[in-house]
């Protein structure tokens, strides 16, 4: 029997990572798990964030658990496993590291598109909340762990041509590719973290990876200093980026 594909999928917020989560759960042979270690952030850190007192009680919050569940057993003995990560939830020991044996990916997305929509959800964003430099690090770590060059992928890119790039992120990550990844039921899922009806709630109308990217809105000064300060991690995270 073949051993079980675990994907490690590394996005900052509002970077089209839901709409990824639900691409890889339209395919029957895979299982899904939404930001695994966003308890054990919020626990530590103590950010003020939408929603965090019911996260936290929601969810397992030991650093070292979590980490065990994720190398675990693959829920429903599926073939494939997406797991849905934020690089700048990763404030513990645990860390890109600890999943030598996971296939990398990341997700990456426009600063000032980013800022534009997490304003919209949470008025307070400092360039740390984005994890732009944490996920260059983790690219830095991916190739050397696996010595291939690490999976980047723009949102601006799907959104202009979903099967195209998704096929490429599937002959990157050696597995098949199921047009089941094209679209998807509209709503709520069991799999979603509690923390949806407050962050998903366009994602949840969606079926499909439809239209291109939108223009950014214009900034305010405090908005344009954040996606100012991630824009050169940004575009040294472009350079990575899957050529079709």
């Amino acid at each position: 029997m073949t051993d079980p594909v675990r994907i490690a999928m590394w996005s900052g917020p509002r970077n089209i990572s839901t709409a990824m989560m639900r691409s890889f759960g339209g395919r029957c042979d895979c299982a899904v798990t939404d930001e695994p270690f966003y308890g054990a952030f919020l626990k530590q850190t103590g950010q003020r964030q939408p929603m965090a007192e019911e996260v936290i009680a929601s969810m397992d919050c030991d650093w070292q658990s979590v980490a065990d569940s994720m190398r675990g057993p693959v829920p429903g003995g599926k073939a494939f496993w997406y797991q849905k990560h934020m690089p700048h939830h990763m404030v513990a020991d645990v860390s890109i590291a600890d999943f030598p044996d996971h296939r990398h990916a990341f997700l990456i997305r426009d600063p000032a598109n980013v800022v534009a929509s997490y304003t919209a959800k949470r008025v307070e964003v400092e360039a740390e909340d984005l994890g732009y430099e944490r996920q260059l690090d983790y690219v830095d770590q991916a190739a050397q762990m696996t010595g291939k060059a690490p999976i980047v992928l723009d949102s601006a890119d799907i959104l202009r041509d979903p099967e195209a790039h998704l096929r490429a992120l599937c002959a990157a990550l050696e597995i098949p590719w199921d047009a089941g990844m094209l679209e998807w039921e509209a709503g709520p899922r069991n799999s979603d973290g509690i923390w949806a009806t407050h962050w998903y709630g366009r994602v949840l109308e969606t079926t499909g990876f439809g239209g291109g990217e939108r223009a950014a809105p214009q900034l305010d000064t405090a908005a344009q200093r954040v996606a100012n300060a991630c824009r050169p991690f940004y575009e040294s995270l472009s350079g990575y980026k899957i050529s079709l």
